[in-house]
């Protein structure tokens, strides 16, 4: 199989609070909308990927729904959200594998880990030999 595009797709309780969360607190960019304008479905950058909050689920729990960003200051983006009332789950520390992590929720309870990769971590080295 070849994959040439892919994005993550939510369907919230309400997509106008869960586009302005990620749009306006979030802050992600925009890449498209479309359908009625009534109630379009919005398509986000969300790094060299996307994800797609249209339509209308139950507002029932998300599961086990994780949306993974990389960030390049964790400590930066919790100071902003905290004061925006962005529900933190988990304040930024740097794990046992070495990534700084902090864990937050959409409106709808969609868990999303902000990553940042410190400097001196192995991620940020070629492995290829």
């Amino acid at each position: 199989m070849e994959i040439l595009s892919g994005r993550v797709l939510l369907r919230p309780a309400d997509a106008r609070r869960a586009q302005h969360f990620y749009r306006d607190v979030l802050g992600l960019a925009v890449y498209r909308e479309f359908g009625p304008p009534e109630s379009p479905g919005v398509v986000f950058f969300m790094g060299s990927g996307f994800l797609e909050v249209s339509g209308h689920g139950s507002g029932e729990d998300s599961g086990g729904t994780v949306l993974w960003m990389q960030v390049r200051d964790v400590r930066a983006e919790h100071e902003r959200l905290a004061a925006a009332g962005v529900r933190v789950t988990r304040e930024p520390r740097t794990e046992p594998w070495g990534l700084i992590e902090m864990w937050l929720e959409d409106p709808d309870g969609v868990k999303i880990v902000l990553v940042q990769i410190p400097e001196d971590h192995p991620l940020r080295r070629d492995q290829r030999r």
